[in-house]
């Protein structure tokens, strides 16, 4: 949707960025720069009550990110302005620093930044400033895909068979050429000051082949897009192989946004760089973060609360030593402990072994499935709340169009059909890499053949597969009654 902005005023627009890092098909930056006023591109580390403090992996994301996108700034002739605190406070100082009178930003649509921007937007209006948002971060809007009854979906086929259908054509608008400066820039805090990347230890050393950023997000799509999309369908569920996107933090922080992927996605197709059918299938991903968005949208309560409420009597068990196992990796199953160790290095995990992962916490170990939403959330790059929330739920069954209950993945059975040369573990758990393929994947099985030191290093597995199968599905049968 267009918004006619004054652009006969003097006074500065103040753009309001979020989760929408960057310059191309920037809505609120490119809407503020068509009006040739002065633009102060603003980013607020924002402590607002209510809204959810981002995790320690998306904090060293945040920090390379807000430093591409102050020298992108800088090349088009402005500067980034960083501030924090309260954000309904930082933009009012930041109005009577400036004399500002318009306020734009892109949307978001988790519920505790719609309650915060909804506030904000009112007391600007009341306050005589003018205020607008934008769509920057979805193809579809949530409240514009409905059934026939007029209900937001609730199950992924018919959403995205809805959603697709009710397109368009999809157009990406180019990064403004400049930006016109104030006549005075107001105070920043340096970006260092806020001790974004971790000290006394750096655990981060593992995330050094990431590029955060608007140019490393363009990058990694076309690297995609002349390569690995071909044979993706397949080769996307084996984590020894690199056959995936990698896009999912780039498009959380913004630095690319859906419309711009869907775009070079449909042109490889349509020029035959890439692989039609292929391609259909990297775009139904996308679907999923526009269908998990729409779920969170439509049931605000769902970061705390079961989407199913059946599920409020499920018998979770707490057991802190079975928890701190999983999350160090250490459970005994070798898929399961490479997952949690590659996530703890390098900021990310591979999509298959974070549904073997989340299957094991919450029907092997019957811990609740909020707890390892907790743990993703501090330690992925890619922490995105409608994401995180709605894959868990959906593992747990409780969640929309949730797996069904039954569905309790073996970890040996996944390791040996999905990395069956075991590629994966011998990276990630080094000290089983002597192990023959053929008992790689159970080796209690092979205490003779592991090392003194293997032996004593690795653990043995906390639980039994069989007993852990049957423990939890009287658990579910319990909610049916049965």
């Amino acid at each position: 949707m267009q918004v006619a902005i004054d652009s006969s005023e003097s006074t500065p627009i103040l753009v309001w960025l979020r989760q929408d890092l960057r310059l191309t098909d920037n809505s609120a930056l490119i809407a503020a720069a068509q009006t040739g006023r002065a633009v102060i591109p603003l980013y607020i580390l924002d402590e607002t009550p209510g809204v959810r403090p981002m995790g320690a992996a998306s904090l060293w994301w945040l920090d390379r990110s807000l430093a591409a996108l102050a020298a992108s700034l800088e090349a088009i002739g402005s500067r980034l302005v960083l501030r924090k605190g309260v954000a309904e406070t930082i933009l009012a100082d930041i109005i009577a620093e400036t004399g500002a009178t318009c306020v734009l930003w892109n949307r978001l649509y988790d519920p505790a930044a719609i309650d915060r921007d909804t506030a904000i937007k009112a007391r600007l209006k009341d306050d005589g400033v003018e205020c607008e948002s934008f769509n920057a971060s979805l193809l579809n809007e949530p409240w514009t895909v409905k059934n026939g009854s007029g209900l937001p979906y609730r199950v992924f086929t018919p959403y995205w068979r809805a959603a697709r259908g009710q397109l368009g054509p999809v157009h990406v608008e180019p990064a403004p050429k400049t930006l016109t400066a104030p006549d005075a820039w107001p105070a920043s805090d340096a970006l260092a000051g806020w001790k974004l990347h971790p000290t006394k230890p750096d655990w981060s050393k593992g995330f050094d082949p990431w590029t955060p950023g608007e140019a490393g997000a363009l990058e990694r799509l076309d690297d995609f897009l002349s390569g690995s999309v071909d044979g993706y369908g397949q080769k996307r569920d084996f984590p020894g192989v690199e056959a995936g996107s990698r896009l999912s933090p780039h498009l959380h922080f913004g630095e690319i946004g859906p419309r711009q992927v869907w775009v070079a996605a449909r042109q490889a197709a349509e020029a035959g760089d890439a692989p039609a059918g292929e391609v259909e299938k990297f775009l139904s991903e996308l679907g999923w973060r526009e269908f998990n968005a729409s779920i969170l949208f439509h049931n605000p309560t769902l970061p705390t609360a079961n989407f199913r409420p059946e599920f409020d009597g499920f018998p979770w068990a707490k057991d802190p030593a079975a928890f701190e196992a999983w999350s160090q990796g250490r459970t005994g199953y070798p898929i399961v402990d490479a997952g949690m160790r590659e996530m703890w290095a390098t900021g990310f995990m591979h999509n298959r072994v974070r549904m073997i992962v989340g299957s094991f916490l919450i029907k092997h170990l019957l811990i609740d499935w909020r707890e390892g939403e907790a743990w993703f959330w501090d330690t992925l790059v890619d922490a995105d709340l409608a994401n995180n929330v709605g894959n868990w739920q959906w593992v747990a069954g409780s969640g929309a169009d949730a797996a069904p209950y039954f569905r309790i993945f073996n970890p040996i059975a996944q390791g040996q059909k999905f990395d069956p040369a075991g590629t994966y573990v011998r990276r990630w758990v080094p000290e089983l890499a002597n192990l023959p393929d053929a008992l790689l994947h159970e080796p209690w099985k092979a205490a003779a053949q592991l090392s003194a030191a293997a032996a004593r290093t690795y653990a043995k597995p906390v639980v039994g597969h069989a007993a852990a199968r049957e423990r939890a599905l009287g658990a579910y049968r319990s909610l049916k009654g049965d």
